[in-house]
């Protein structure tokens, strides 16, 4: 179970936010990922509310993890509680958008 959800969090690190083209993990988007009998729940904010793009980045969650071996279904929950905030990026994330503390 440990090894199919590191392969999702792995394939999880190439869904890019179409705007910043950053990765949803390092952008701090990704709240969990819960995995029971092969069903994937992803539950995720986005760096809005209005986010014109937010259809795109779920198909794009479940084009790369519903391929991985031992996934069934996969679920993609937006929420906006907590709302996201730049305090939520990986170092990564915050120097590549120039972002300062």
């Amino acid at each position: 179970m440990a090894e199919l959800k590191d392969k999702v969090m792995e394939v999880l690190e190439e869904v890019n936010d179409p705007e910043l083209g950053i990765d949803i993990v390092n952008l701090g988007l990704l709240y969990d990922c819960e995995i029971n009998d092969g069903k994937v729940m992803i539950t995720m904010t986005l760096t809005s509310i209005g986010c014109p793009l937010a259809g795109t980045i779920v198909e794009d969650i479940k084009n790369k993890v519903e391929p991985i071996e031992g996934v069934e279904e996969v679920d993609v929950n937006i929420t906006f509680n907590p709302p996201w905030s730049k305090d939520r990026m990986s170092r990564y994330a915050k120097i590549a958008l120039n972002v300062t503390d």
